[in-house]
């Protein structure tokens, strides 16, 4: 993002504060609907139990959510971008170790995003069941409820396609009736039992931690009610620092009063034992029930949308920080950042779809949610160690004293989350695929990478401009066009001078090299230009953002025209009358595809990284596409990858007793 967008997000106006209630406090926001449930669950209600689950529900939203995230990742931003891609662009030349880190995160936190819309949509449908008359239909795990349920994601991910921007502008709005409404019934029942006011004393958590039979455990239901926060560090780009600290402090009040509200009732209506109810629709009144529903169920598509759009963009980065394989990737509409994943969005829907089939009721899904949020949490407390100690030259001391807080923090939540895996040990094999999937995307590439050879251009400099003024070798085109990953100005790579020269040499007017490097700021567009021969031989860096969709093809001939414009470049209208029909120049770009040769003897470790590589990358885009080239100006060439060349062949020969 440029400077001045950056400004444009740091202001705070009532416009700014709505559509920061709209975007990024769904998920946090909805978890009222379940995390008290999941506390009390089955177990007898006692004051140690409804008292010490508030508390540590405030303490959490103090420790974690307060101070870590609002306070101090958000410090973190690159070029007020957030997110753990961005962290990552940061601090990756400080360790390279720092990859794994970024991958781990990355992947949980997407996994997130399979989970957290059906649990927080049954939440909401599942209310329908305290309606008299609707008690059997719509009871938790029943068909009718699970039918509903896919059908309102389903009509969510089916509209993804055509962007979010107008609905979007009606979320703010929404969410501000969601938090006035989660106070005001939080307020009404702590009137009636004010004494919950006690839970805010600390040691509350600390006795249902120690002393509380098995409390310890609990911490895996309590963690859900912090489960949102690493979505308020994605979306700082889309908001601003000053907007989200602002907004929080309403939506962390309104949150509170909530929890307390349901304890109150809890604990002044509920008998002893919950027996299924849910202490959310509990303590509205009866008259008021069908509306609390409606609220609380467009809520939850509000979270869900702000999980789905949070999946594209971190795939997006994935793929622009060389971690995922390329896909198509779709602009819906003009607003900036908003894209469109087909490939997630499906996958995504699947895996939603799934999850309500086999869990059946957000109850069953309260007891496997929260395993993955809590390893990113931690991926991003040690990416954020480092920034905090080599960017912004913090006392160490100090660093590794909050360090040693939040990891505290967060490995009790993850440890009590362990315990969770039996109830989603088929979740872990969609965590492992797209480990696996950035693992040796990542790692494939660098070996790749290590196998081209750069040469200096200036050594073939005369060789080409020879070339162009040889009438006897057809012209191949006008301007010719080679994407280079050489960062140097005088160099490209080995494979595209074979290319113009060997078998039939390529002649053209202008050979161009185009570099596209990708920048650690999120919305850097600018280029560079380098005249190795006057109007013959021309390298062009492009430097784009890593949050940028390229779009090759239009940002060239953007180029040329302001060359030609400015008088650097000749056109090359040709007076042998082979434009005399056609003032416009013709541009053909060369795209050169490596493939694994048959000629490779492999160890077992490098044979399945580099194999599971290039089957990936048939499933991927081609490169015309990634890259925004027209499929009609574009000519893909193939070399072969020799990475382990077999040495050892012995062939003998048998004479014939033939003679010649």
């Amino acid at each position: 993002m440029n400077q001045q967008n950056s400004i444009h997000n740091s202001k705070i106006t009532a416009a700014s504060l709505l559509v920061a209630l709209g975007i990024i406090y769904g998920d946090i926001g909805t978890s009222p609907l379940y995390v008290l449930k999941a506390i009390i669950s089955t177990k007898p209600i006692t004051e140690t139990l409804v008292y010490g689950g508030v508390s540590c529900i405030f303490w959490t939203l103090i420790i974690q959510t307060s101070i870590k995230y609002i306070w101090l990742t958000l410090k973190a931003d690159n070029q007020g971008e957030g997110g753990i891609f961005s962290l990552y662009a940061l601090v990756k030349r400080y360790g390279k170790g720092l990859t794994i880190v970024a991958i781990l995160g990355a992947t949980t936190l997407l996994a997130d995003g399979i989970i957290t819309p059906p649990i927080s949509v049954a939440s909401a449908v599942e209310g329908l069941a305290n309606v008299k008359g609707l008690e059997a239909i719509f009871a938790a795990g029943s068909t009718t409820t699970i039918v509903v349920v896919i059908i309102i994601l389903s009509i969510l991910f089916f509209f993804q396609r055509f962007g979010t921007n107008q609905v979007g502008k009606a979320f703010g709005p929404i969410m501000v009736v969601w938090f006035l409404m989660l106070s005001i019934l939080g307020i009404n029942q702590i009137i009636i039992h004010p004494e919950v006011f006690k839970a805010l004393n600390p040691i509350y958590a600390y006795n249902l931690l120690t002393e509380y039979p098995n409390g310890f455990w609990l911490l895996g239901a309590v963690f859900l009610c912090t489960t949102g926060a690493e979505a308020l560090y994605s979306d700082l780009g889309h908001c601003g620092r000053k907007n989200i600290r602002i907004s929080w402090g309403f939506v962390k009040i309104a949150l509170v009063l909530n929890y307390m509200g349901q304890s109150a009732w809890v604990l002044s209506s509920a008998g002893n034992l919950l027996n299924g109810r849910n202490p959310f629709y509990e303590v509205m009144p009866e008259w008021f029930l069908i509306i609390g529903i409606i609220i609380a169920t467009l809520a939850t598509i509000i979270a869900s949308q702000a999980l789905i759009s949070g999946s594209y963009t971190l795939i997006s980065e994935a793929m622009n920080l060389n971690f995922w394989p390329r896909v198509a990737v779709r602009q819906p509409s003009e607003t900036k950042g908003q894209i469109y994943i087909p490939s997630v969005n499906t996958i995504l829907w699947i895996g939603c779809v799934l999850m309500i089939v086999y869990f059946k009721s957000s109850e069953h899904m309260e007891a496997a949610y929260g395993f993955s949020i809590t390893v990113t949490m931690m991926m991003t407390t040690i990416l954020l160690t480092v920034y905090l100690i080599y960017i912004k030259k913090w006392n160490k001391f100090l660093v590794f004293g909050l360090l040693l807080i939040f990891a505290l923090v967060e490995t009790s939540f993850f440890i009590a989350n362990v315990a969770k895996i039996k109830e989603r040990w088929m979740f872990l094999f969609f965590e492992l695929f797209i480990f696996l999937v950035m693992y040796v995307w990542y790692n494939a590439r660098k070996i790749n990478n290590r196998f081209t050879k750069f040469i200096d251009l200036g050594k073939y400099s005369d060789s080409l401009k020879e070339l162009t003024e040889d009438d006897n070798i057809p012209k191949f085109s006008t301007h010719l066009i080679y994407l280079t990953k050489a960062n140097n100005r005088s160099q490209i790579e080995e494979k595209i001078i074979k290319s113009i020269f060997s078998k039939k040499p390529k002649r053209a007017d202008v050979y161009w090299f185009l570099h596209l490097h990708r920048t650690d700021q999120p919305y850097d567009l600018s280029y560079d230009v380098s005249e190795l021969v006057d109007d013959k031989v021309i390298k062009v860096s492009i430097n784009i953002g890593f949050r940028i969709q390229p779009k090759t093809e239009l940002y060239f001939k953007k180029i040329v025209q302001e060359l030609v414009a400015n008088k650097e470049l000749n056109l090359h209208i040709r007076p042998d009358g082979s434009t005399k029909y056609n003032s416009e120049p013709d541009f053909k770009f060369v795209v050169i595809e490596k493939f694994l040769s048959i000629e490779n003897e492999f160890a077992l470790k490098e044979g399945l990284l580099l194999r599971s590589y290039f089957f990936l990358k048939q499933l991927g885009q081609s490169d015309e596409a990634a890259f925004g080239l027209e499929k009609s100006d574009v000519i893909t060439e193939e070399v072969p990858l020799i990475y382990q060349p077999i040495n050892n062949i012995q062939l003998n020969r048998e004479l014939s007793n033939c003679e010649f």
